[in-house]
């Protein structure tokens, strides 16, 4: 099953800058293949189930292997059954709807 993800990993017990853990999990997506997009709260992710779950899951061995004592992790899950989908799709359809005001 396709499906586009929204996750955001936030290490706990580790200070106030995030950034190097942030960096160490899109080196993870850069590897796997997958779509993906990192913006300002998150990634969004697209691909197989099991393929972009087992990549959130290698994030908190990575981070975890870095020292950082607790992972506490938000997820949101799309899936659709009556077409494809890809990230892409659904901002250009909200675009071309903006360009119609």
């Amino acid at each position: 099953m396709n499906a586009i993800v929204e996750f955001t990993v936030i290490p706990i017990g580790t200070g106030v800058s995030l950034s190097a853990y942030v960096a160490a999990c899109e080196r993870i997506l850069a590897e796997s293949g997958l779509s993906y997009e990192l913006h300002a709260n998150g990634t969004n992710v697209e691909g197989e189930w099991d393929e972009v779950m087992a990549v959130i899951k290698r994030c908190h061995e990575v981070l975890h292997g870095m020292g950082v004592p607790r992972l506490s992790t938000l997820v949101k899950i799309g899936t659709r059954t009556d077409r494809d989908q890809k990230m892409d799709e659904k901002v250009a359809s909200v675009r071309e709807k903006l360009g119609e005001q």
